[in-house]
């Protein structure tokens, strides 16, 4: 095999395989239908972030530096091109998917899409008196003339555009436009027997567009999105108030560029003429989408009740062994330390810890970071009342989290009136790191439990993604985070930590020199091997080291959910290192990594990902795991992520994903119902003892 041009793999192709990835489960017919319709919503919603965030970035590079290629050798006009092409394919994929194969399938079982001409005389009452009632009075027509300014658009609702002949005859044919706007549902429920049939709010739309033109000729009506730019960020060395300057970033993405144009593919000529012209918008950013655009909109009836049987068997989140809840979980921790791997096990201990610290009389303070947390969180709830209870709360809440930023803005103002010390993050850097301290007045003096985490604080997610969490009052763990803690609210530098390492400042080095220890010690004839799993491995450095350390004999294994810039496999410069990602029903989100270590093996959890963003503009956290028990555990999590041959997929040195499956006579193996059976397993028999 000759070796590739390039020894890194684009980054934006290789997200855009990890998209292909999650549209293989949608057209995976071993998967209940209902699951596979909330893959395809999900490819759908990844795509719009990608374009918002990676593609609007990209369009702005080609304007600037046209010139500039990226690790894999690629300029941005070159990147756009590809992306442009890999996207109109994976398009019509998904809409043959969701076409061709999971709405049969779910039409088999008594949920069907239906089309205007399909509708019973029921139906069509019901239709009828829905548009007079909520469509008619809600949506407003608005007259747009070529040539004249464009209405500014919301980014990603559906707009209805309605093509109108000319007053007089020759003239050019005028155009209104129709936001279909977020307020009214896009399914709308038909009124059917046993089953479940609905018809898209655009289809009533166009059913009754007339209607909002009396006395005018309507020659074509048709549903057309935007996505805009989100790519911005607060200009914080100009912004004195961080609050105000993310609230001008909010508006600011209202009123960016268009960096795709969806129009449903049977629009007319003159429509999509007239839609790119006036949104000026290139060829190649032009989708025609041959069937209902936003496919994310699905997503509610993944959640239809009385279909279980059409979604995956329920695997509800285990008590975890290591936590009584009869106990308090001081007791608990001050016992012993405490992984827990979600969403296998519950994530009740986490909210506990933080509920039981807002109403202990022993506790003095919390501190903790927010990042992205639920709607309504009972921990964010928690921290209101620990200050009311007069304890001295301090939430640093990272108002720069993409797409959570008026949402954390929101709590922001919530928990500022409660007397809840509230940081905005450190200026230039967004906090990414995981932590929760509290500190606990006892008999023995003043004692500080920590929480680490791969994941965020929030409830919901805690369900329904992979991450690892350790709770600990280990004195040098404890000591390094309130350091950790106080130097980025403090805006200082760090002291040296005893067992920490955090980013911007030093995790890149401490990474590197753990690979760096494993390549001298395969190069000496040591053994050598190194594990693990995150969601992006990008950062060139880090790519580089680890192809030093293959060609010195260390075995690698990783797996990367998402996007790698690595090629394994490849003869005499990375033969030594597999890639593997695993698409299952739980987002694959820990940060988990192992070195041999000459036989000490050690393991960390961390929050970061191997990408520049994390490891140089990103303030985060690489946690060592020394308890025995829970090394180990997190050694056979990484260990079975390997033999995953029902869900895995290998990378390969083109950038292609192969699906592993069983040898002849080998037994399947799936990672995520491993870890399930074993949480199962653990639970059932601390209940017998």
């Amino acid at each position: 095999m000759s070796k590739p041009t390039s020894m890194y793999i684009n980054r934006e192709l290789s997200w855009l395989e990890f998209n292909q990835r999650v549209l293989d489960e949608a057209l995976d017919r071993e998967i209940p239908p209902l699951e596979r319709l909330k893959f395809l919503a999900i490819t759908g919603s990844n795509l719009e972030e990608f374009f918002m965030v990676r593609v609007g970035g990209l369009q702005m590079l080609a304007d600037r530096n046209p010139g500039k290629r990226d690790a894999a050798g690629m300029t941005a006009h070159e990147q756009l091109s590809a992306i442009s092409h890999r996207v109109h394919q994976m398009m019509t994929d998904q809409y043959r998917c969701l076409q061709e194969d999971i709405e049969p399938a779910l039409a088999a079982a008594g949920i069907r899409r239906l089309t205007p001409a399909a509708l019973d005389a029921q139906q069509l009452q019901a239709i009828n008196a829905f548009f007079e009632r909520e469509i008619f009075a809600v949506m407003t027509p608005m007259l747009v003339c070529p040539g004249e300014p464009f209405p500014l658009l919301v980014n990603q609702p559906l707009v209805a555009c309605v093509e109108l002949a000319p007053v007089e005859p020759g003239a050019a044919s005028r155009f209104a436009i129709i936001p279909l706007g977020r307020t009214l549902d896009r399914i709308i429920t038909l009124p059917c027997d046993g089953q479940y049939h609905y018809l898209l709010l655009e289809d009533a739309l166009q059913m009754h567009v007339q209607r909002f033109f009396p006395g005018l000729e309507v020659r074509d009506c048709t549903c057309f999105r935007v996505t805009r730019n989100a790519d911005m960020r607060v200009q914080e060395d100009s912004a004195s108030d961080l609050l105000a300057g993310m609230q001008q970033v909010l508006i600011a993405r209202k009123q960016s560029a268009c960096v795709r144009l969806e129009i449903a593919a049977g629009a007319g000529p003159t429509i999509r003429e007239f839609l790119q012209a006036a949104l000026r918008v290139r060829d190649r950013d032009v989708y025609l989408v041959p069937g209902p655009l936003n496919l994310s909109a699905f997503m509610p009836l993944t959640g239809l009740p009385g279909y279980d049987h059409l979604r995956y068997e329920p695997w509800p989140p285990q008590p975890s062994p290591a936590v009584d809840p009869q106990v308090s979980i001081f007791e608990t921790i001050a016992d012993h330390d405490v992984v827990l791997c979600q969403p296998y096990e519950s994530y009740e201990p986490v909210v506990r810890l933080v509920e039981e610290a807002a109403d202990d009389p022993q506790v003095l303070a919390i501190k903790q970071i927010l990042y992205r947390t639920s709607r309504n969180s009972r921990i964010v709830a928690a921290l209101k009342r620990a200050a009311e209870n007069g304890k001295h709360v301090t939430a640093l809440v990272e108002l720069k989290a993409r797409f959570d930023e008026a949402r954390n803005i929101d709590w922001v103002k919530r928990l500022e009136p409660a007397s809840v010390r509230v940081l905005y993050g450190v200026k230039g850097l967004k906090t990414h790191a995981k932590i929760c301290i509290v500190l606990r007045q006892e008999p023995t003096g003043l004692r500080r439990y920590v929480h680490y985490s791969t994941g965020n604080y929030n409830e919901i997610t805690a369900r329904l993604y992979s991450d690892v969490s350790l709770m600990t009052c280990d004195e040098d763990l404890t000591s390094d985070g309130i350091s950790f803690f106080n130097a980025i609210t403090g805006d200082s530098q760090p002291q040296s930590y005893r067992k920490l390492e955090s980013a911007p400042l030093g995790l890149r080095e401490r990474i590197l020199d753990l690979i760096e220890g494993e390549t001298r010690r395969a190069r000496s004839g040591q053994p050598a091997r190194i594990m693990a799993q995150f969601n992006s491995l990008v950062d060139a450095k880090v790519v580089n080291a680890l192809y030093r350390a293959s060609r010195a004999g260390v075995k690698i294994q990783l797996n990367v959910r998402g996007i790698c810039c690595l090629r394994p496999g490849v003869p005499g410069i990375s033969e030594n290192v597999r890639v593997v990602s695993i698409l299952d029903r739980y987002l694959e989100h820990s940060r988990i990594i192992y070195f041999l270590a000459g036989g000490k093996e050690l393991m960390f959890i961390s929050s970061a990902d191997w990408m520049p963003r994390n490891l140089v503009r990103r303030v985060e956290l690489f946690v060592p795991v020394e308890d025995p028990a829970a090394r180990q555990r997190l050694k056979e999590v990484l260990e079975s992520y390997a033999r995953d041959n029902v869900k895995g997929r290998c990378l390969r040195p083109d950038g292609r994903y192969d699906r592993v499956r069983p040898r002849p006579g080998q037994a399947r193996h799936r990672h995520q119902q491993h870890l399930f059976e074993l949480a199962v397993a653990a639970s059932q028999i601390a209940t017998q003892c």
